[in-house]
């Protein structure tokens, strides 16, 4: 059975994992006939945001701990992964993956990733195995790759920042894949773009499926 190594970056859209995304991802990992793991960098968040206000919140909170709230406490730090054990790495979307997986969303052109993301990701690409993103977390592979045929939908800002970066920024609609074969990587917008739930479902199959028929 294929195995999906799945990164989330919290619970919920404004400061973590995008929750409809992450679920209606390991839905579609599940109905394809493979397996996953979740993990989550050990870490604090960048900040954390009221859902029902939509401001700052005044606390701490730590990325793996909120992420386990999805998974039913079925995650692991992202500092054990191991390319080796898995086929496929993916990253729902989420504010979080431009806070809490890389620096984006606050450091603009001068953005980082988090050391255990581009671990994992540098070991799946030197291994040759597909990687996934979706809704903003392409940004993630704008930062690490040189290049590479990237979509965010048709959001001007990440776009900008993805060709910046020496990428092709391609502008996609609902449940549309970009695939980049010579670096085996697959994005798909999400809720990047004015979504209903069924356009993610459709949206995080047609990635899922896409990945696993490239290997």
């Amino acid at each position: 059975m294929k195995k999906f190594a799945v990164v989330l970056a919290g619970c919920g859209v404004f400061d973590g994992a995008e929750i409809t995304e992450a679920v209606l991802t390991l839905l579609a990992i599940d109905k394809a006939g493979a397996s996953s793991q979740c993990f989550a960098p050990d870490i604090e968040q960048y900040h954390v945001i009221d859902h029902l206000h939509q401001k700052p919140a005044g606390e701490k909170r730590n990325v793996l701990t909120e992420a386990s709230r999805i998974t039913r406490g079925d995650i692991k730090p992202l500092s054990e992964f191991s390319a080796s054990g898995f086929d496929f790495l993916i990253f729902p979307g989420g504010f979080g993956a431009a806070k809490n997986l890389c620096s984006w969303a606050y450091e603009g052109d001068d953005a980082k990733v988090n050391p255990d993301v581009e671990k994992a990701v540098r070991a799946m690409h030197e291994a040759g195995k597909p990687i996934g993103a979706m809704c903003i977390a392409p940004v993630i592979l704008g930062i690490l790759f040189r290049g590479a045929k990237l979509t965010t939908g048709q959001d001007a800002a990440s776009g900008s920042f993805i060709e910046k970066k020496g990428n092709k920024y391609i502008q996609t609609d609902h449940g549309q894949v970009v695939i980049d074969p010579v670096h085996k990587l697959f994005t798909t917008p999400c809720y990047m773009l004015d979504a209903t739930i069924s356009q993610i479902a459709e949206g995080t199959q047609n990635i899922v499926n896409a990945m696993i028929k490239a290997l």
